[in-house]
Order: C-alpha cells, then sequence, then structure tokens
C-alpha cells in the first residue's frame, strides 16, 4: 500500500487551503497523496519531475511541496536547494522509502523542514504538513515583522540624515555669516578634497567622511573674533596662533553630530606634514590622511580667494606653492593626486 490510516481516519480541514505540490515519479503515489491531502483541506496539484515541479512553481505558488528524495533524473535531494534558493517562503518535506541517514541529514542542512517515508501513515502525514506549515507561517510572520521593522528604522535614519544635514547647513551658514572671506570656502574645499580622495582610490564610507570633515573644517572659527580674523592686513604671529585655535574649538562643536574620524580630521587639517606645526603632536602618515587632504585643498582655496590683507593668487602660481610645499607642509602623495585632479589639470591646459 502506498497509504495506510491510522486509528483515526477522521478529516482535518484547514482554515485556508494551503496549496501543496506533490513531486514524485510514481503516478500511484501522487494520486493516492492527492486524494488524501485533499480530503484533509489542502489543495494538491501533482508534478513527476524536476522540470515540472520548477515549472510549476514559477507560474503559481506552493506553501509546500512533497518531494521524492529517489527519482530518475535530478533526485529530490538534489532539487531541493534549486527550490529553496529560488523560492525561499516554500516549505519542503521530503519522502522516501529508504531511510538513509546521511541523505537525510544533507537535505535537513539545505533547508527541507521535514521528512516521511513511505509507506505513508495518513494521519502522521497530515500532522506533519500541519506542523511543518504552521512553523512556515510563523517564519513568514516573522519575517513580515522584521521587514516592517527595518523599514521604520530606515525611515528614521533618513529622518537623522535630514537633521544632520539642516545641522550642517546651519553651522556653515553661521560661520559664513561671520566672515565674507570665507563665503563658499567650505563647499569649494569639499569638492577640491573630494576630487584628491577619488584619485587617491578612496571609495565608499571614507569618502563621506572626507565630505563632512571638508564642509565643517573651519567651523571652529565661529569662536573666533572677527575683528581678528577679518584684520586688513598681515597677522602677527600671536594673532595667528589665535586663529588656529579654531581646530580645536571646531572639534567640540561637531562631536555630537559626527564620528570620530571625521572629529580627528578637523582636530588636524593645519598639521604640517613634517610635524613643525604649532603645537603639533603627528607627523607623516601618522597625521590622519583625511586631515592631509584638507590640508592641500584649504590651502589651495585659501590662496586663490581674496583676504583681507591681500588679492587672490593666480591658480597656476597656487598650484606651484603646493608644489613647492610637498614633503614639508603637505603629503607628497596628496600633492601628486591634487596634480592629477581634473580642476589642475584644466589649469594647466
Amino acid at each position: 500500500m502506498v497509504i495506510t490510516a491510522g486509528k483515526d481516519t477522521a478529516m482535518v480541514p484547514t482554515a485556508n487551503k494551503e496549496r501543496i505540490l506533490i513531486v514524485d515519479d510514481e503516478k500511484i503515489v501522487r494520486r493516492s497523496l492527492n486524494k488524501y491531502l485533499t480530503m484533509n483541506g489542502f489543495a494538491c496539484e501533482e508534478a513527476s519531475n524536476a522540470d515540472e515541479a520548477m515549472e510549476y512553481l514559477r507560474n503559481k505558488t506552493a506553501d509546500l511541496v512533497i518531494l521524492d528524495i529517489m527519482m530518475p533524473g535530478t533526485p529530490g535531494s538534489v532539487l531541493l536547494p534549486q527550490i529553496k534558493q529560488a523560492f525561499p517562503d516554500t516549505a519542503v518535506i521530503m519522502a522516501t522509502a529508504v531511510v538513509e541517514p546521511d541523505t537525510i541529514v544533507n537535505c535537513m542542512k539545505n533547508g527541507a523542514h521535514d521528512y516521511i517515508t513511505k509507506p505513508f501513515d495518513v494521519n502522521l502525514l497530515v500532522k506533519n504538513i500541519q506542523t511543518v506549515l504552521e512553523k512556515r507561517n510563523l517564519e513568514l510572520n516573522l519575517k513580515e515583522k522584521s521587514q516592517v521593522l527595518e523599514g521604520k528604522v530606515t525611515e528614521q535614519a533618513k529622518e537623522l540624515q535630514k537633521l544632520f544635514i539642516d545641522a550642517v547647513e546651519s553651522l556653515i551658514s553661521a560661520l559664513e555669516a561671520k566672515d565674507k572671506y570665507t563665503a563658499g570656502h567650505s563647499r569649494r574645499v569639499t569638492k577640491i578634497a573630494l576630487d584628491i580622495a577619488v584619485t587617491l582610490g578612496v571609495h565608499g564610507e571614507e569618502l563621506e567622511n572626507i565630505r563632512w570633515a571638508a564642509l565643517l573644517h573651519d567651523i571652529g572659527k565661529i569662536g573666533i573674533d572677527p575683528t581678528v580674523q577679518n584684520k586688513p592686513g598681515i597677522l602677527t604671529p600671536t594673532e595667528y596662533n589665535y586663529i588656529l585655535t579654531h581646530c580645536t574649538i571646531g572639534p567640540g562643536i561637531v562631536q555630537p553630530l559626527v564620528n570620530d574620524v571625521i572629529v580627528e580630521a578637523i582636530r588636524h587639517h593645519h598639521d604640517s606634514y613634517d610635524g613643525t606645526g604649532l603645537n603639533q603632536t603627528l607627523k607623516g602618515d601618522t597625521i590622519p590622511l583625511i586631515s592631509r587632504i584638507l590640508a592641500v585643498a584649504d590651502s589651495f582655496d585659501a590662496m586663490t580667494s581674496d583676504r583681507p590683507y591681500r588679492t587672490a593668487m593666480s591658480a597656476s602660481k597656487a598650484v606651484g606653492e603646493i608644489q613647492r610645499c610637498a614633503g614639508t607642509q603637505f603629503d607628497p602623495l596628496v600633492v601628486q593626486s591634487f596634480l592629477k585632479t581634473p580642476m589642475v589639470k584644466s589649469f594647466k591646459n
């Protein structure tokens, strides 16, 4: 017999008619299973081989597949991972006439929810199917709730990002309102710094860190006396050292908004590569790469912009100054990348 009856053969109807695909090369097995499972409230379809099974699943949905482990052509043990990969929400119960522990274990590892043995006890079979379907429905419910939660997290992340961007824009506007000579400076430095970074091969999250560090690098100047910052003459050493304190003021302002990488990049963006900068504790490659990039971008834009005590330098002359200071004030590798940026190439052509 293909199916044997237990003590209780009463029908066990299900609230919803779950669809079951029976995959077996033996027609009598398929028809018998179809008959008994239909009597117990399921909607059943049949496939005689792997190709028919995959064709069915591509065109319709199945809540559960009962899959014969040993079939001519592509056996169920090989078809199983294909089904799970293409239709991960479909539960699979393996059917076998001969229990081979290694084969069963491999099937369970490949995503099978359970296995049943031939000849089938219909009552035990129905209970197994109901258990598997209940487990599948629970998994789908958890997956759906997880996706909803992820969606909410994404929405919150977008809101936080917007708040962050608004805060950055407000800080930059506040800075530029205090000093007409810095208007647009942060955005120009950002463009130059990103061009240098791309030439260096920087990408992903590090590139985003450079973007924000460049936008915020001078934010500490909010705490600098504007009469000193806008002095119409050459700064004294004391005044220059005072203005450089924006490198220590800035990190304190932005720390609640950004990560530590950006904070440290801002702190060291006026460090000289050879370690000779004022109160400098780092030198060479120990200076954060972002700071070394900002040093070049910041200096170039400062030299090519009007200042209270001088007019803007020509772009070609500023490039020459950057080259001259490679190895002392600037990282030579960053300078080489700066010279390869589209902007500098356009000056040379």
